[in-house]
């Protein structure tokens, strides 16, 4: 049961086939059994979860209208605030500290009647590409263990892969929710800019932020995306742009569309593998009916350096706050001074004040110019370089990731390298665009995720797109070894289908966007097991 889709869940819950409190009980079970490996959960609110349940059971049992989530639980990232529950942003610095306050895409999530299971792990303070940041531990991936799920929403990745929840919010500031994804095999998707309130959002760096979706699939993170969009008057970043009917849009397909090949994205770098995965998933969209082609954008490869000299300038600024004295540590001292001091020694970790270091450094006097206004610049060319892209196609196809998962350990003595894990994803959030993670195959039993941009606040093209690709193939439908069976089965059952090649197709539904050659369906019987 905690492996369905929330759509199907959903479904279930208003035929009452299944009880809301039962199957809050059976992802509170199934964390309990394999958070102790994973461990994608800081927080667990088995309580409050099982109460919230048992009011919607009797709200089903009365009848009448309901809202979109009624009764199915959401797990939220630990960086947006949670009344009456902890919200450490993965820092010893915030440890124990509880919000008075809901952020509102959780007060949205409580009002389309969504059952909060708990907070998930991340990378401290969301600085981070593995969930190895973390000040309370890393998140494993379900897939392979001995390595991570991606970051910093490592923790919603995992939880949501390893079937522990079906739904969960997760953060992008530079490929936090998309890269995961990929990482763990599941769908996640960051909104335009502005398309969901940060408010209740512990900042990282507030012009790139943004809060989305992380799902099984895509008609969930469509759902989900539903109830979290809109304006929001606490939050001035936020846009008044109407928000779509984003389930409803999904079943368009893509015949017709416009997608664009992003030349400089399949270069050195680029795991082998990867690449040939990411070029047939592109294929495969041109078999469905859109229109590929090539489209260049020359800037992206200063991307890296930009968002590294931006992002840990406002980090220098947001994280000036956590001092000891109004919330969380405070190292006891006989100065003030002192006691500052203390207190950010002892509770940010090492990554965290090493982008500190660097924003500090950029805002300085000496190099403002030099570093932090050249780098608004290049990040301006960078937004041009994809919205004139943009007027010629409909979508931007690109990796989400250059490699497969990485051993755990691997990178954290080398940033560079581990900077580099972001080097597709965070090109989109300098631009402010919508872009999505959707698998697209494996290389030796490990994920690879595609990943499609569209113009701003045209989430509805990006995801119908996401949707024609994951309806006729059946990545999405891969369950990690975690979950009921051996890594080496996994493994063999990924090579019996030729991971990256032949991207395994699924019986065409009734109105699918599926062409019905003759020449197809032979080689969907050979291929099918």
């Amino acid at each position: 049961m905690v492996d369905a889709p929330a759509t199907e869940l959903l479904t279930r819950l208003r035929r009452r086939e299944v009880a809301s409190s039962d199957l809050v009980r059976a992802c509170l079970d199934r964390i309990e059994a394999l958070n102790p490996t994973i461990h994608a959960f800081l927080h667990v609110d088995r309580e409050g979860a099982l109460r919230a349940a048992g009011e919607w059971d009797a709200r089903y049992a009365r009848g009448g209208a309901l809202p979109a989530l009624a009764g199915l639980p959401v797990a939220v990232k630990d960086i947006i605030c949670t009344a009456g529950m902890p919200t450490t942003c993965g820092s010893r610095i915030l440890a124990g500290w509880v919000p008075p306050y809901d952020a509102t895409v959780v007060s949205r999530l409580k009002d389309a009647g969504a059952v909060i299971v708990g907070k998930t792990n991340l990378d401290e303070f969301a600085m981070g590409s593995s969930t190895e940041n973390s000040g309370f531990g890393p998140t494993r991936n379900p897939w392979d263990p001995e390595r991570v799920p991606g970051g910093s929403s490592g923790g919603s990745a995992a939880a949501v892969a390893a079937g522990m929840t079906p739904l969960a919010l997760g953060t992008d500031t530079g490929g936090s929710i998309r890269q995961p994804a990929g990482f763990t095999s599941i769908v996640g998707m960051k909104p335009t800019y502005g398309r969901v309130s940060r408010y209740g959002l512990v900042a990282f760096a507030s012009s790139l932020d943004q809060v989305g979706p992380m799902a099984r699939t895509v008609a969930d993170a469509a759902l989900l995306l539903q109830v979290i969009a809109g304006r929001d008057p606490k939050d001035s970043t936020s846009v008044d742009v109407p928000v779509e009917d984003y389930p409803g849009t999904l079943p368009r397909g893509v015949r017709g569309l416009r997608i664009g090949i992003v030349r400089e994205a399949f270069g050195q770098g680029l795991q082998g593998d990867v690449g040939e995965a990411v070029r047939a998933a592109a294929a495969h969209l041109g078999s469905l009916g859109a229109a590929l082609t090539e489209v260049s954008l020359p800037s992206i490869p200063y991307a890296l350096p930009t968002y590294y000299l931006l992002a840990t300038s406002e980090a220098s600024a947001n994280l000036a706050r956590y001092d000891g004295v109004q919330y969380g540590l405070r190292v006891p001292t006989d100065d003030l001074f002192t006691m500052y001091t203390r207190t950010r020694r002892q509770g940010f970790g090492s990554e965290v004040k090493r982008r500190i270091m660097l924003g500090t450094y950029a805002l300085s006097a000496g190099y403002y110019e030099g570093f932090f206004l050249k780098a608004q610049r290049v990040r301006t060319l960078i937004r041009r370089e994809f919205l004139q892209a943009l007027d010629a196609v409909d979508l931007v196809l690109m990796p989400v990731s250059p490699t497969v998962p990485f051993r755990l350990g691997e990178k954290v003595d080398d940033p560079l390298q581990m900077y580099l894990a972001d080097i597709y994803t965070i090109p989109v959030n300098l631009a402010g665009l919508p872009g999505i993670s959707v698998p697209c195959g494996f290389s030796s039993g490990l994920p690879i995720g595609l990943q499609l941009i569209g113009k701003p606040f045209d989430e509805a093209t990006v995801l119908r797109a996401a949707y024609a690709y994951e309806q006729d193939t059946d990545w999405h439908t891969r369950r990690p070894p975690v979950v009921g069976q051996s890594r080496s089965q996994a493994v063999a059952e990924v090579h019996k289908r030729d991971h990256a090649t032949t991207p395994p197709r699924r019986a065409p539904k009734r109105g699918a966007q599926t062409r019905q050659r003759s020449s197809r369906k032979s080689k969907k019987a050979r291929t099918r097991k």
